[in-house]
């Protein structure tokens, strides 16, 4: 099988910049939209907006890999390494390397990236596995590097990356290559361009045992964050995981060719729709700070609980509705007493209701 590194030229990626260009503005416009919207929030509000989109995003980035996290306690972990109050839950060791790994992408964008810098990632993001020899370290075994799928006796690669003996050499021209793409670079890239090349350049080369898909993602925000002069905190890997197949087969389609055209323009509608989805975020959040300014001091304990949980599922919130069931079920009460509290909360105005009966659904006023 043919890989993009065995071909003549490789790294030098080719690509048509005329058809990445729209992207490329529409991205610049969508980045201002989002930096305005934040300004909005002061000091600890704002600290809560980023714990939110960093949470997402920890969750579902390792959600695409197959790893299910406690959104909760990520939370906890981030509020603690942002200096805030956090709760006394405990948090796994990858819940907790996740965190500290957003945080110190979060924190460090501007500085150049080196082995170092991922060989830390790396040691964060692999806390508590103990299925991996090299932890903080490239790959060094002599068995192939390959993605596979289907039976263990009659397996799919879908792609085998450079033998392990080679990536100290690949990386660090990956490492010249990042630092000369970025804007005070002497070779400086587009934001989209750049990212998009950066992520399907580092996961061809596979440098490490395990998480290389985690740390990707990571450096496309770096990269992102370089070329705006800060962080992005777009839903990247929250819409990657939305459509997980296609971006596993635009992956496959374009690690066995150097023009990378069309997997550019697949990224740039990926970050551009992920800039969407932050800025709804952004508008949820706003909306919760105004729902708690609206109805603070008239909720009961119980109705409290309920409310706050049905933020905790986010903008879309629960599937299909609360329904009565839920609520019970979230503060252990009666139904004589679920139905009062659910028709005050819409006599109130901080729910509506749709259905009849066993259909009632309730769904947050916002």
């Amino acid at each position: 099988m043919q890989w993009n590194w065995t071909l003549e030229g490789w790294p030098k990626f080719t690509y048509d910049p005329a058809r990445i260009e729209p992207f490329e503005s529409r991205f610049q416009r969508s980045s201002g939209e989002i930096i305005g919207a934040i300004r909005h929030f002061d000091g600890k509000d704002r600290d809560l907006l980023h714990i939110e989109l960093l949470s997402d995003e920890a969750v579902k980035t390792s959600e695409i890999e197959g790893e299910m996290l406690d959104r909760s306690s990520v939370q906890s972990s981030l509020r603690r390494q942002f200096g805030l109050d956090a709760d006394v839950r405990p948090v796994k060791p990858q819940e907790r390397g996740i965190a500290e790994m957003m945080i110190n992408v979060y924190q460090t964008w501007p500085a150049l990236l080196d082995h170092e810098t991922l060989f830390r990632w790396h040691s964060m993001l692999m806390k508590g596995n103990r299925h991996i020899g090299m932890v903080g370290r490239y790959r060094m075994h002599d068995d192939a590097m390959q993605i596979v799928s289907g039976r263990h006796d009659k397996p799919t690669i879908h792609y085998e990356a450079p033998p392990s003996r080679q990536v100290p050499t690949e990386m660090a021209a990956y490492l010249n290559w990042f630092n000369r793409s970025a804007p005070e670079g002497q070779a400086p890239l587009p934001a989209l361009t750049r990212a998009g090349i950066g992520h399907l350049y580092f996961e061809s080369i596979h440098p490490f045992e395990d998480g290389n898909g985690r740390l990707g993602r990571a450096l496309a925000e770096k990269s992102l964050a370089q070329n705006l002069g800060q962080p992005s905190l777009i839903a990247l890997a929250y819409t990657i995981e939305h459509s997980r197949k296609a971006y596993y087969n635009q992956l496959e389609l374009n690690q066995r060719r150097l023009d990378i055209t069309e997997w550019l323009i697949y990224f740039a509608e990926t970050i551009i729709a992920a800039q969407q989805t932050t800025l709804e975020r952004i508008a949820f959040h706003i909306a919760k700070a105004r729902f708690h300014d609206r109805f603070r001091g008239q909720l009961n304990v119980r109705q409290e609980k309920v409310i706050a949980r049905m933020f905790r599922e986010g903008p879309s919130g629960f599937k299909g509705g609360l329904s009565a069931e839920n609520y019970i079920s979230i503060t252990q009460t009666s139904p004589a007493t679920a139905t009062r509290d659910l028709h005050d909360l819409v006599m109130k105005g901080a729910l509506t209701r749709t259905g009849e009966r066993r259909h009632t659904r309730y769904s947050l006023n916002l």
